[in-house]
C-alpha cells in the first residue's frame, strides 16, 4: 500500500464539472480506475446568496463553543438537501452516507415530513402538555402500535440524551436500586447519568458518575470470545456478583454500537443478559436512538434482531427526520413511579415535533423504506464485503441495513487502528461527492448510515469512491 501525502484533491463532482487536475490526470492513465459518476439527480437548489463558508467559519470561532468540532480538512458549507442529497454554497451535489448521523431516515425535506411541520406550525406552534392537543396523541398511539408486548406508555423528550436520563432515572424509581450495568464502548448521551454509563473516556469528563459499571462488550471483531454471546453474558453476572449488592436498577445497551464504531453485539447476548438482569431484579433498557425506526432493514428496531422484549425503549433521531425529538416508551407498571412526584418537561410533545414524528412513520410505511434498507442495505454490505477482499486497509465490515460500519487497519493481525489513512479516504470521499461519517474508540471506522431512501445506484457510488480512493494510496 502506498503512503498518501500532502493535501486531499479534489475530484469530479456529481455536476459533472472536473474539480482538479488530478481527475484528469488520472484519467491519462490506462490502467487507471475510470473515475465514478454520481448518478442523475433531478434537482438544483436556488441560488445561494449568504455568508461564505470562509464567514460561518470565523463566526463559529468567534462566537460559539470552542468543544465544537467539525468534519473534514476543508469543512462542507451545507445550504440545501433533498432526499439523499446535500448541496453546498457553490450548488455542488453530494450523496449523503451519514444522514445526520442516522437521523434524516425519510430523507431530506421529505415534502410529507415539511408539509405536516408547516401545516401544524400554522396552527399552533407551541403550548404546553397541560393543555389539549391532539398532535401528541396521534403520535403516541401511532407509535404505541410499533412495539411488542406491554410497551405503551410514553414520554417524549427532546434527544436522545434526555431519553436515556429518563429511562435510567425510571428504572432506579422502580427497582428502590442505583446500580446500572452497561457495555464498555457503548455510548448514550453528554449529560452527568448518560455520560456514566458511556463506556469511552473520550466523551467522558470528570463530573460524578455513580453507580455505574462497564461490562465487557460483546465484539465479535475485537472481543476475547468471538461472536459466542453467553460468553460475554458472565462477566456482566460477575459484575452483579462481586460489584453490587446482589440487586441492580437494570442494563442498557445498544444492540448495534453506532458512536462506538457500529459494533453488533455477539449473538445470543441480550437473552442471556436479559434474563441474568431480570433474576437480579432489574429492567432492561434498550437505547434505539440510531438503530431504531427502520434503519436496521431486517427489523423496525435493532433488539428484535436478537430476539428479546426490553422492559423500556429508548429513541430519537429517525423519530422527526431531524426534528428535536426524543421519546421513551415502558409498561404501564413501570410509568407509574413519575407519579410519586411533579415531572414535566417544557417542549417535550410539542405539537409541530410530534406533527413531524406522525408524518415520519406515515412515509416509512407508504414508501416501504425498511424493505428498501434491507435489500438496498444487504448489497451495500455486499459491495464493502467485497472491497474487504480486495483492499488489505479494510479489516472488519459490519452491520445491517443501513447501520454499517467499515473498520480499516494497517495490519489485520494486530488489528492495528488506520487512524491516519481513515481520515485521508475521508476526506478523498467529500471531494469526490461522497459524505460518510466516522466513529469508534480509535476513530478508524466509517459510519454507513444514510437515508432509507438510499438507492443501489447510490450504494453502487458510494463503493466504487471508496474503492478508487484505497486504489490510489
Amino acid at each position: 500500500m502506498r503512503r498518501f501525502i500532502g493535501k486531499s484533491t479534489k475530484f469530479l463532482g456529481g455536476n459533472g464539472r472536473c474539480f482538479s487536475q488530478l481527475a484528469a490526470h488520472a484519467q491519462q492513465h490506462q490502467n487507471d480506475l475510470s473515475i465514478p459518476r454520481m448518478p442523475a439527480f433531478d434537482y438544483s437548489p436556488p441560488p445561494y446568496t449568504g455568508p461564505s463558508a470562509a464567514e460561518i467559519l470565523q463566526k463559529r470561532k468567534e462566537f460559539l463553543s470552542p468543544a465544537m468540532f467539525y468534519f473534514y480538512n476543508d469543512p462542507i458549507h451545507v445550504v440545501d438537501g433533498k432526499m439523499q442529497y446535500l448541496f453546498d454554497e457553490n450548488g455542488r451535489r453530494y450523496l449523503d452516507g451519514f444522514g445526520g448521523i442516522a437521523t434524516v431516515n425519510c430523507g431530506h425535506c421529505h415534502p410529507d415530513v415539511v408539509q405536516a411541520i408547516t401545516n401544524q406550525i400554522q396552527k399552533i406552534q407551541h403550548s404546553t402538555i397541560l393543555y389539549l392537543n391532539h398532535a401528541i396523541t396521534d403520535f403516541a398511539e401511532a407509535l404505541a402500535s410499533k412495539f411488542p408486548g406491554d410497551l405503551k406508555v410514553l414520554f417524549f423528550t427532546n434527544s436522545g440524551t434526555e431519553a436515556n436520563e429518563l429511562a435510567m432515572m425510571l428504572a432506579r424509581l422502580y427497582t428502590g436500586c442505583h446500580d446500572i450495568i452497561s457495555l464498555r464502548n457503548g455510548y448514550h448521551g453528554n449529560a452527568a447519568s448518560t455520560m456514566g454509563v458511556t463506556g469511552q473516556s473520550c466523551w467522558k469528563f470528570n463530573v460524578v458518575q455513580t453507580g455505574v459499571h462497564h461490562a465487557l462488550n460483546p465484539d465479535p471483531y475485537r472481543g476475547p470470545f468471538g461472536s459466542d454471546g453467553e460468553k460475554y453474558a458472565k462477566d456482566v453476572q460477575d459484575l452483579i456478583d462481586f460489584g453490587t449488592t446482589g440487586h441492580v436498577a437494570g442494563f442498557i445497551s445498544e444492540a448495534i454500537q453506532g458512536v462506538g464504531g457500529i459494533v453488533e453485539l455477539a449473538t445470543g447476548y441480550l437473552p442471556a443478559v436479559y434474563r441474568i438482569i431480570r433474576n437480579a431484579g432489574g429492567v432492561c433498557i434498550a437505547d434505539e436512538v440510531q438503530a431504531g425506526f427502520a434503519r436496521t432493514g431486517s427489523h423496525f428496531w435493532s433488539f428484535e434482531g436478537q430476539g428479546v422484549v426490553p422492559d423500556i425503549v429508548t429513541m430519537a433521531k429517525g423519530i422527526g427526520n431531524g426534528i428535536p425529538l426524543g421519546a421513551v416508551v415502558t409498561t404501564p407498571e413501570i410509568a407509574k413511579v413519575l407519579t410519586r412526584r411533579n415531572y414535566y418537561n417544557t417542549y417535550g410533545g410539542n405539537p409541530v415535533c410530534t406533527a413531524a414524528g406522525l408524518a415520519v412513520l406515515k412515509v416509512l410505511e407508504k414508501e416501504k423504506l425498511q424493505q428498501n434498507a434491507h435489500v438496498v442495505g444487504s448489497y451495500l454490505k455486499d459491495r464493502l464485503l467485497a472491497l474487504k477482499d480486495k483492499h488489505e486497509l479494510i479489516g472488519d465490515v459490519r452491520g445491517k441495513g443501513f447501520l454499517l460500519g467499515v473498520e480499516l487497519v494497517t495490519d489485520r493481525k494486530e488489528k492495528t487502528p488506520a487512524k491516519a489513512e481513515t481520515l485521508h479516504v475521508m476526506n478523498q470521499m467529500k471531494e469526490m461527492g461522497v459524505l460518510v461519517g466516522k466513529g469508534g474508540y480509535h476513530g478508524n471506522v466509517f459510519r454507513i448510515t444514510p437515508p432509507l431512501c438510499f438507492t443501489k445506484d447510490d450504494a453502487d457510488f458510494l463503493a466504487d469512491v471508496m474503492d478508487y480512493t484505497m486504489s490510489k494510496m
